[in-house]
This record gives C-alpha cells, structure tokens and sequence, in this order.
C-alpha cells in the first residue's frame, strides 16, 4: 500500500504555488532517501513536502521552492543518496501545472 507521508504539516504549505519548482528523488531504501532530504535542506532554502513509500522498497522526496534553489538541492540531494545506497531517477520541475498539486497533496495525511 502507497504512502504519503508529510513532513512538519502544522507550517509547511504542501500546496505548490506559481513560481515554485518541484523537486523529486526516488531511491531504493528509506536510508538513502533521508540522507537525500538532510542534503537538500541543507544545501539550498527550499522547502520539505515529504516523501512516499512507492512500494517495492522505493521512497520518493519531495521538495519545492525557487528553480535555482531546488535544482541545486536536488543535485546535492543525489550526492548524498548514491554515498549511502541507490537512486532510481530525479526531476526538477519548474513551475508545474496547477494540477500536479492534485498529486502532491492526494494523500494529505
């Protein structure tokens, strides 16, 4: 069974607004996939959405914040996660569609 989970809810604003970026990781593991989210807060201002089990031991992070920002936290994301285990695929999206908010925040827990 899927499973979104998100992170510090009570101030973080899961909805994605114009001007933002989406960032994605998917990893093989819940180890890499938080080393991977430590590393993106760390590096750039962007903001934790949070993450998902897909099932079959893979987890996606979600981030999202300005393009520049969440591309460089993506890329140190990726870093930190191929150190520890193994990443499937990343995505940067800048300025998505107002519909993939529909997705980010379908499992709101």
């Amino acid at each position: 069974m899927s499973r979104t989970v998100f992170l510090n809810h009570k101030t973080c604003s899961e909805e994605i607004t114009m001007g933002d970026a989406l960032g994605l990781i998917e990893t093989k593991g819940l180890v890499a996939c938080i080393a991977a989210a430590d590393a993106m807060c760390k590096s750039a201002n962007v903001e934790l959405i949070g993450y998902e089990n897909i099932g079959s031991g893979l987890v996606t992070v979600m981030v999202k914040g300005d393009v520049g920002a969440v591309k460089a936290s993506v890329d140190s994301g990726l870093e930190s996660a191929q150190h520890i285990g193994e990443v499937v695929t990343s995505l940067v999206i800048a300025r998505p569609h107002n519909d993939i908010n529909k997705i980010v925040i379908k499992h709101k827990a």
